[in-house]
């Protein structure tokens, strides 16, 4: 399984390279015998079409960047398109920086505004390029060729609102509804993680609120506000479940990480937690403070660190 995004989107680029490169090739090939003559190129293209998996425009330019054919597309030909200048589009720019055979970026289109890709293949005739025959994707008809990416479990900081930041000691803390009542709102989170099925779950304190997910309806949250989160009867209203076995985070130390929460959140009336989340399948929790950063990082890390760690003498 990928590790990361940026490796999965890689795996997916060089299968669709494979997919498309050698009938390309071919083609580029054909072309070259009749470049520069708009009706022969039309007839190669359209030849070649359906060799090419997926395509949804198929077209010659040349090495400025303009297109010397029509488009050929499921449908037929688009006379439209000829003499268009395509020197500006980003897969264009990429090739013009290559003399290679080039799968682009996703940009978005522009007939369609939807995310496309473009592979570009170079016309030779010996050692003169000529210009490049462009293949069009739509990447909603792309086959899925790589698995989904695992999400990192390094800790990560992110910066929120500079605006926020810069009026950080300007501001002091309300307390809010669920500050106070937030032991027993504490109690009845954990319980439900614990016994009925609540697999994730972000707090917001300042607005009072729980957003929850579950097991036995993973898809739909549901929100808690202040009278669900002050009253154990809410347990009543969530199946009992018992704890995964293959969630990281562990059974006991569920309660730990919302104390420890908690105390981030009522420790110091300028640094304060705004909001936390918490993922027992992945083991991370993230937490966003009244500076408006915010942290995602393992569950192992958020218990070593002291609350110091985080408020400094505040603590």
């Amino acid at each position: 399984m990928p590790s990361s995004w940026k490796e999965s989107i890689n795996e997916q680029r060089i299968e669709l390279s494979k997919m498309v490169i050698q009938p390309l090739k071919f083609i580029a090939h054909e072309c070259a015998l009749q470049w520069g003559m708009r009706k022969e190129l039309d007839v190669i293209l359209t030849a070649g079409f359906h060799s090419v998996a997926q395509c949804i425009f198929l077209y010659a330019v040349d090495k400025r960047g303009i297109q010397i054919s029509d488009n050929v597309s499921r449908g037929g030909l688009l006379s439209e398109h000829f003499a268009r200048d395509r020197s500006k589009r980003p897969y264009m720019q990429e090739a013009f920086a290559t003399e290679d055979f080039l799968l682009s970026d996703a940009y978005i289109s522009l007939m369609a505004n939807r995310p496309s890709i473009t592979a570009l293949q170079p016309v030779y005739q010996g050692e003169e390029l000529l210009g490049y025959i462009g293949a069009d994707f739509d990447l909603r008809d792309l086959p899925m060729t790589a698995e989904l990416y695992e999400e990192s479990d390094q800790w990560r900081q992110i910066k929120g609102d500079p605006a926020i930041r810069s009026n950080l000691f300007q501001q002091e803390r309300t307390e809010s509804l669920f500050d106070k009542n937030i032991e027993q709102a504490n109690s009845i989170l954990s319980e439900l993680i614990i016994e009925r099925g609540m697999f994730q779950g972000v707090f917001h304190y300042s607005s009072s609120r729980a957003t929850v997910w579950v097991i036995e309806d993973p898809f739909r949250y549901r929100i808690l506000d202040h009278e669900a989160l002050s009253d154990p009867d809410i347990c009543l209203a969530f199946p009992h479940i018992n704890y995964p076995k293959d969630a990281i985070i562990p059974e006991a130390k569920v309660g730990q990480v919302l104390e420890n929460m908690a105390k981030l959140r009522l420790v110091d009336e300028t640094i304060y937690l705004r909001s936390s989340s918490i993922n027992t399948f992945n083991g991370m929790i993230s937490l966003t403070f009244s500076c408006d950063g915010t942290h995602y990082m393992p569950y192992k890390e958020f218990l070593d660190k002291s609350i110091s760690f985080w408020v400094g003498s505040a603590a």
